[in-house]
């Protein structure tokens, strides 16, 4: 399969990613009478990566996320090489889900886009009110983790055809745990779409969406490695 055909289906992906957990974030979260609050909107980020591992991972390898490719590099199983495309791929998918979402949610009356289309934040724009540093450490060991998931889930050695729940049962684990810290990312390309349409506070606070899940991308690429190799002590 091309590195061209792979890209595009890594940015219908992360679109998928994007519109569906993003999408039920602002439209069906706080809905009157059927609201799915924080465990519906949790669910639905893992949902979205269960059924794109299912539909397109034999095509890409799912990855839908920076971090997750960035892990994937340093853990030995995905080439550097081919890291830009996936990214690109990855961004542009998740700018597009925004851009559609801030369409559809747009149409209701009393809608703001000032109340962030469910991007990312810290400090006053963090759900719970939490700081830079909070919001900081809980997004890099986050994205470590579900990068150690992920490469265990996906390794030979593991139960085979379990992979895809495992790791949208850890997305959505994740996000029950973090939703009221910074509204989840561990995923940059999820962080940057919604930012460029909301813009101001969205924009300015997206570095930390950017840094902190690529470094815990890494830490988790290398430790598993570590952890998984066979033959050593």
């Amino acid at each position: 399969m091309s590195l061209f055909k792979r890209s595009v289906t890594e940015g219908l992906g992360t679109f998928w990613l994007v519109l569906g957990g993003c999408g039920s974030a602002v439209l069906a979260a706080a809905f009157p009478a059927v609201g799915i609050g924080l465990l519906g909107v949790s669910l639905a980020f893992g949902l979205t990566v269960l059924t794109m591992a299912f539909a397109i991972g034999h095509i890409s390898g799912c990855h839908l996320n920076p971090a997750v490719s960035v892990g994937l590099v340093v853990g030995g199983r995905f080439p550097a090489r081919e890291l830009p495309a996936y990214v690109v791929a990855q961004v542009i998918g998740g700018t597009f889900a925004a851009a559609l979402l801030y369409f559809i949610a747009s149409d209701k009356p009393g809608f703001e886009l000032a109340s962030g289309l469910a991007s990312n934040g810290y400090g006053l724009h963090s759900p719970g009110g939490y700081s830079m540093a909070a919001g900081f450490v809980s997004e890099l060991v986050m994205t470590a983790m579900f990068v150690v998931i992920i490469l265990g889930a996906t390794d030979r050695r593991a139960p085979p055809g379990l992979a895809p729940i495992a790791i949208g049962l850890a997305l959505t684990l994740i996000h029950l745990i973090s939703i009221p810290v910074t509204n989840t990312s561990v995923n940059p390309a999820r962080s940057t779409g919604p930012a460029l349409i909301v813009g101001g506070w969205a924009i300015q606070q997206l570095w930390m969406f950017w840094l902190a899940p690529l470094l815990g991308a890494v830490i988790g690429g290398f430790g598993y490695r570590w952890l998984g190799k066979e033959g050593s002590s």
